[in-house]
């Protein structure tokens, strides 16, 4: 038997019209959108950190070209706003899939969900894709800001008993930690922006033991600066490291 490796998989893209079922603030700055529908039928995710769009309308020829059959992303015409969000949780059988949102007061992902009320329609798109980690580590590290919490929190869920994890978050301040639910062995570092220094924490921590899955998702640049600490730093296999960029900071020369 092939011993499992990480491996990514692609979903048919369908895009749906789905209703607002409930708004639940789970912080301060941090809101839970659940969403349903006939349309959620057939929806996939098969990755903690998988991704969909979520498609928002500025205008009525927006709003019409996004109710056409034949509109797709990327295509000819009006091209509402999209944002790329982790399902944070989905219940085929309950009919139900929750999007968690930071609350930070600009962009039209926020602006929607700071007035979002049931009965409001939201369209979505994919996954693309997932990409599939097996459970051939010893341990884990997860490294995010409040973007990376939905994700971080769906991989502590699905980790087995007998897992060592280190989840490293920064957060605005002591009212954004959330519980975080897990059947392995979990040690969480909150790092309150403006106080500590995410960067430095991760050079002076002490990654977990044993074959180690690592991964980073928070502002692009930072995610860069984090992955070559870990590589440089820690000694890190370059393979079961993955960074990514969540977002991007206002100015930010990154490509």
């Amino acid at each position: 038997m092939n011993k499992p490796v990480i491996h990514r998989v692609t979903h048919e893209i369908k895009r749906r019209c789905l209703q607002v079922l409930r708004v639940v603030d789970i912080t301060p700055r941090m809101r839970r959108i659940t969403l349903g529908g006939e349309q959620l039928a057939g929806f996939i995710s098969l990755g903690s950190d998988d991704h969909i769009k979520l498609l928002f309308p500025q205008n009525a020829a927006e709003l019409a070209a996004l109710q056409s059959p034949t509109f797709t992303i990327k295509g000819e015409g009006p091209q509402p706003a999209m944002r790329d969000y982790t399902p944070r949780r989905f219940d085929l059988a309950l009919g139900e899939l929750d999007i968690d949102f930071v609350l930070h007061g600009d962009g039209p992902a926020s602006t929607w969900a700071e007035q979002a009320a049931v009965g409001q329609h939201l369209y979505i798109g994919g996954p693309r894709g997932s990409m599939i980690v097996p459970d051939i580590f010893d341990s884990y590290l997860l490294i995010g800001d409040e973007t990376a919490i939905p994700a971080i929190a769906r991989r502590l869920e699905e980790l087995p008993a007998g897992r060592k994890v280190l989840a490293v978050i920064e957060i605005a301040d002591e009212h954004e930690k959330q519980a975080l639910d897990s059947a392995a062995d979990v040690e969480v570092i909150w790092v309150m922006r403006g106080v500590d220094d995410l960067l430095a924490t991760v050079e002076h921590l002490q990654p977990p033991a044993g074959a180690l899955y690592a991964w980073v998702a928070t502002e692009t640049k930072l995610s860069r600066q984090v992955r070559r600490v870990l590589l440089d730093k820690h000694q890190l296999n370059d393979e079961f490291v993955k960074a990514v960029g969540y977002w991007r900071a206002q100015g930010s020369d990154e490509e």
